[in-house]
């Protein structure tokens, strides 16, 4: 019988390509692209429903934005207003691309879903459950904002563009004649494409940022801040002030609206503690277990020991230190090419 699946279209090319793959592989395939928030652009939808007229299959809009808002926006909004830096496309895929997303294919009776993220789901038969696995595109990896997917949702999720680069992603797309072969890849955050994450924050809030004290690690006032969202661990360049010798953000206060500026080595630690773990095999490790983590997107994975401390909680000490583990951001864990799971850092 022939499996149906429903692919998340955003417009662009990746996932474009996935459901012409998935397609030619046989799948009865639809397309379904999301309303994620007012002012979302147009041309995505438009993009996506001119690909799914030309491969032939049906086209769906699932309306998000209530979910997205809260799930999404309010959290982003509400980790920097705490001096923390979140990666909203982490909770997006969550509560979203893998959440409300899988809801609507049960509902409208699909068998599995897709997108165009450059990962890899296994089976492995000996323990009996589904492994999430590096990309084999080193640099195009998205395997760090998936680490979160439990085993019903890899169980569902196909990924089929992660053998091909994103150059022969193009050209299949070009072959096919599909219209967006040539788009180019979104590289902010969808609803900042412009990177200005503070004037989003004011404008979504309607409050305006407080200025403050710059304190130096003594405590004492060197200088006055535009407003602690403007901020992030490890920052040094944008600051405003000139002390003669180059400063990086070390720690941000929004109680007492200070942000801390130290020499560099004071952001190198060997040591995080996070919450919200979650496991891809689905159960909380008991003891500690050694493996390669990651604290952001762009990080390289680094030699660690995870410590369980029970309800969700872990200490992550790692063999060297590194250079500013950000409140907000995610620790995933990996051993080799497989994804072990993560947390958020605390």
């Amino acid at each position: 019988m022939q499996k149906k699946v429903l692919v998340a279209m955003s417009g662009g090319v990746d996932s474009s390509v996935a459901a012409l793959l998935l397609k030619k592989q046989g799948y009865e395939v639809a397309g379904a692209t999301f309303e994620l928030f007012d002012g979302c652009p147009e041309n995505n939808t438009g993009d996506a429903k001119r690909v799914c007229e030309q491969l032939g299959i049906p086209h769906f809009v699932f309306d998000y934005r209530e979910r997205f808002s809260k799930s999404v926006l309010d959290s982003f909004v509400r980790g920097y207003q705490n001096g923390e830096t979140p990666n909203p496309c982490i909770a997006c895929n969550r509560a979203v691309k893998f959440g409300a997303f899988l809801e609507d294919a049960d509902r409208l009776g699909f068998d599995c879903i897709s997108t165009g993220h450059y990962a890899g789901v296994l089976f492995d038969r000996q323990s009996q459950r589904f492994q999430l696995i590096r990309s084999q595109q080193e640099r195009k990896d998205q395997s760090y904002v998936l680490y979160h997917l439990s085993q019903k949702q890899l169980s569902r999720l196909l990924l089929p563009i992660d053998c091909y680069s994103k150059a022969e992603v193009r050209e299949i797309a070009a072959r096919a004649g599909l219209p967006v072969s040539s788009k180019s890849d979104s590289q902010d955050i969808c609803f900042v494409p412009d990177g200005d994450y503070a004037g989003f924050i004011i404008r979504y809030t309607g409050k305006l940022p407080q200025e403050g004290d710059y304190l130096d690690d003594s405590g004492a006032v060197v200088g006055r801040h535009k407003g602690v969202l403007y901020y992030t661990i490890g920052q040094r360049r944008g600051l405003g002030i000139a002390l003669g010798v180059k400063r990086t953000v070390s720690r941000l206060d929004p109680v007492s609206n200070t942000v801390t500026l130290s020499d560099d080595s004071a952001v190198y630690a060997d040591r995080l503690f996070a919450d919200d773990l979650q496991m891809i095999d689905g159960t909380a490790p008991k003891a500690p277990f050694s493996c390669a983590a990651k604290i952001r997107y762009a990080h390289k994975p680094a030699p660690a020991t995870v410590n369980p401390l029970g309800n969700g909680a872990v200490q992550v000490q790692f063999a060297q230190p590194q250079r500013a583990i950000t409140k907000g951001q995610a620790v995933v864990f990996y051993e080799g090419d497989r994804v072990l799971g993560g947390a958020t850092i605390r």
